[in-house]
């Protein structure tokens, strides 16, 4: 007997069926997180410290082959390249935003598969997913995110070793 493959098409939830559908998987942990997706924008309390703010976007046949990578390892990947950036001030992170861009190829069942790694990997590092964006492409996949972490000033730590 052979297992039939769901593939719901992105045009038939649309952007904002699309965030509610993200949305009901992402619980916030931090307490520094106001308020996450479903407004415009969130709201971060950095609590009197500095915020470090970093992003990195990785392009289909740029950065990653989906013919070798697996959807889940990919979100995973995207949030830890992210993650090393704030670690490297020597800042705790706290909150990411995802922004996507995706092209017709790819069903609901994708983006269900991404964010699963996304939100292995935040729940790993302690880390809130708050926001972000979707857009359609004509080409592949692109994934963009931005961390943002804390610190206190002399804590953080220059590449330069300026302050």
């Amino acid at each position: 007997m052979s297992e039939e493959i769901t593939r719901t098409e992105l045009a038939s939830l649309g952007e904002f069926g699309l965030i509610e559908r993200l949305a009901a998987h992402i619980q916030l942990g931090q307490p520094t997180s106001v308020k996450g997706i479903g407004d415009d924008a969130a709201v971060i309390d950095p609590v009197g410290l500095h915020q470090v703010v970093t992003t990195d976007m990785l392009v289909e046949g740029v950065h990653f082959d989906l013919s070798y990578m697996p959807l889940k390892h990919l979100g995973y990947k995207a949030i830890v390249v992210n993650l090393s950036d704030v670690y490297a001030m020597n800042a705790e992170p706290r909150q990411v935003t995802v922004a996507l861009a995706l092209s017709n190829r790819f069903p609901v069942e994708a983006v269900d598969e991404l964010y699963e790694g996304m939100l292995l990997a935040c729940k790993n590092y302690g880390v809130d997913l708050v926001g972000g964006d979707t857009c359609s492409s004509r080409s592949g996949l692109v994934i963009a995110v931005t961390a943002i972490g804390a610190a206190r000033s002399e804590d953080i730590v220059y590449r330069n070793g300026a302050k």
